[in-house]
């Protein structure tokens, strides 16, 4: 660690450091897996898709900004060549032999809602560790990803909890 003046004790300095990292890893995977689906998606909803996902990889590299800036802050030493997260990430690898719009929605909708589940478990580790700027942090990263899930999703046909929407109760006619 390097020496701060940060007033929050070192070994909830070390612990967050930790976590930051292990979300930058992901984060900077989110990125590639963007920029991967970016340069390769093919289909009817090329263009559209094409750009989404080229949005997704800059509110990606953004919040890595974010997340790295927030560990050295912390006076942690940042690990956040492609390497280190390659080795570090708890991202599952994109699929790299697909090209159609709906193979890369799905892919991309993973992507997302599992870094948004670890940044949503990062919110409450960092509360528990009161620090609340980091959980403040990860709370405004947790709806960037959200709203990024939810433009992808959006290219998905409309789905109830697992059923389609004529399935579901509250959509039939009273």
């Amino acid at each position: 660690m390097i020496h701060t003046k940060n007033d929050l004790p070192v070994k909830t300095r070390r612990q967050m450091v930790e976590l930051l990292d292990a979300r930058l890893a992901d984060v900077m995977d989110l990125y590639s897996h963007a920029k991967h689906a970016h340069w390769n998606v093919r289909g009817a909803r090329f263009l559209s898709l094409h750009e989404l996902f080229d949005k997704v990889a800059e509110m990606a590299e953004g919040q890595a900004d974010e997340i790295a800036e927030r560990a050295a802050q912390l006076g942690g030493e940042v690990h956040g060549t492609m390497r280190a997260g390659a080795k570090a990430t708890s991202l599952r690898e994109y699929p790299l032999n697909i090209g159609g719009v709906d193979e890369h929605v799905e892919a991309m909708a993973s992507s997302l809602a599992a870094f948004g589940k670890n940044v949503r478990e990062g919110i409450d580790t960092s509360d528990k560790a009161d620090d609340m700027d980091t959980s403040d942090m990860f709370t405004d990263i947790s709806r960037a990803v959200d709203k990024m899930l939810w433009f992808v999703e959006s290219h998905q046909a409309p789905q109830q909890d697992g059923k389609k929407m004529k399935d579901h109760p509250e959509s039939s006619a009273a």
